[in-house]
């Protein structure tokens, strides 16, 4: 039997958004408005912008001026920064890794395929991506579901940025979110293995004497892989 429907009330899918813009690590205090590590403040950003000052900046070649605030095809805001295969962004100019377009809608066979080739590849940030589209697009009640597995797969990009407190809990909060659906898992999704793989992970994580980036082999969705 599936879970209750969960309202979300505003809550995000996952906790990227408290990794910074500039600096690419997690704030880990929620009651600043600027980054303890680098001092980037996007509220301070957002200010600027809404008064209409310096709506402009020079990029590192060619001398070509930029608006502050980037934006996609659709005109929706969304950084242009490159980011790497951990989506931590990059200068402007450096080649990085490809997003995965925002906004795509895909039957749930096709997010389970794209997600795990994603992972599989080293791409859970990508992945996650997938997952999100999915938590954002698909039924309100399968929302926990998706919203799950997307903040699992936001826990094993943590692990691999090398903040594994914050990673091991966001796997242990993924699999909380996915665990209900355990009895009666849909779209063929191996939901009880998920959750123990994640559950497994996390707590050699919080066992681990050291810390540092850590590369986890990721579960099978489906309970197999190709290949």
């Amino acid at each position: 039997m599936q879970g209750s429907e969960e309202r979300e009330g505003g809550e995000p899918a996952c906790w990227l958004n408290q990794v910074c813009e500039e600096c690419g690590r997690v704030r880990e205090q929620p009651g600043r408005t600027d980054c303890e590590h680098c001092g980037h403040d996007p509220a301070a950003d957002r200010r600027e912008a809404a008064a209409g000052r310096a709506a402009t900046a020079e990029t590192p070649a060619g001398g070509r001026r930029r608006e502050r605030r980037d934006r996609d095809p659709e005109g929706k805001a969304r950084s242009a920064r490159p980011r790497d295969g951990l989506g931590r962004p990059l200068p402007y100019g450096e080649e990085g890794v490809a997003r995965q377009p925002e906004g795509v809608v895909r039957t749930p066979a096709e997010t389970l395929s794209e997600a795990q080739r994603l992972l599989d590849e080293g791409k859970p940030f990508h992945a996650h991506e997938v997952f999100e589209d999915a938590w954002k697009s698909g039924p309100e009640r399968e929302r926990s579901l998706w919203k799950g597995l997307a903040q699992i797969a936001v826990g094993v990009t943590h692990l691999a940025r090398g903040n594994t407190t914050g990673g091991a809990r966001l796997l242990l909060r993924g699999a909380d979110g996915i665990a209900p659906w355990a009895p009666g898992p849909p779209h063929g999704i191996d939901v009880a293995a998920v959750e123990t793989w994640a559950r497994r992970t996390a707590d050699g994580i919080e066992g681990r004497a050291t810390s540092g980036p850590v590369t986890v082999r990721p579960p099978s969705l489906r309970g197999t892989r190709a290949g």
